[in-house]
């Protein structure tokens, strides 16, 4: 099964979950690859999802497409005269989704972003038939945030989005009202709360603290019982 990070912008903790999440289902005896595809601005988020994983592939497999310049990469590789394809990049992660029991693609920028030659990770995921996954800073403003790239997944015919706030190291009073104001427009059990690691990368290489171990179980509970996997409880 393949799930697609994704979010509303840059920047906003998808590779501090893709990798995390990673290790957590390694942990736990899943066979499971962390992927970015198409990376731009350098390669640091890509190798972190190839450690999460134990270097099981290639970095090159993890990341195919990567460019120096900290633009989109549809930009990045429009200046250098490369076309990217999108049935490339998809029978690219297939081929890898028939080796592994669980996929996780992390996207480049937020759901809208140009990826390659007119396709945006809205595209992909759609082409790859995924389940999304939402990232969100838990900050002022995530409540409009959050609806707005699920509004722009509610016309596509993927599964529910589950939504990932995660906390932030300083906190808004307004934060205490969003699960409660998302409740109203999110299905249940698809919103969950992911708290701040201050010590990533560094806590990839120990044990994952039980804050972040409870919050990937809710997770992963969650999004595998929507998958109809009869392993709706981790632990």
């Amino acid at each position: 099964m393949i799930f697609y990070i994704t979010g509303n912008d840059t920047g906003v903790g998808k590779t501090v979950l893709t990798a995390t999440w990673t290790r957590y289902l390694r942990d736990r005896g899943h066979r499971v690859v962390a992927l970015k595809p198409l990376a731009s601005g350098g390669r640091t988020d890509p190798r972190l999802l190839w450690e999460s994983a134990g270097r099981i592939i290639p970095l090159d497999e993890v990341n195919p497409w990567w460019f120096r310049a900290p633009i989109a990469p549809a930009a990045a590789a429009r200046r250098i005269g490369l076309r990217i394809e999108l049935p490339r990049v998809v029978q690219h992660v297939q081929r890898l989704a028939q080796q592994f029991e669980i996929v996780l693609v992390e996207g480049a920028g937020g759901l809208l972003s140009p990826l390659g030659t007119n396709f945006d990770n809205r595209d992909l995921m759609q082409a790859l038939q995924a389940r999304p996954i939402v990232v969100v800073p838990n900050r002022l403003g995530a409540v409009n945030q959050t609806r707005l790239v699920c509004e722009a997944l509610a016309g596509t015919q993927l599964p529910r989005p589950h939504c990932v706030l995660v906390n932030q190291p300083h906190h808004h009073p307004a934060i205490r009202t969003h699960a409660e104001l998302l409740a109203s427009y999110l299905p249940q059990n698809a919103l969950h709360f992911f708290p701040w690691l201050r010590t990533f990368p560094d806590s990839l290489r120990r044990a994952i603290p039980p804050a972040i171990r409870n919050a990937l179980t809710g997770l992963t509970t969650a999004v595998l019982k929507d998958t109809g996997d009869p392993r709706t409880h981790e632990g």
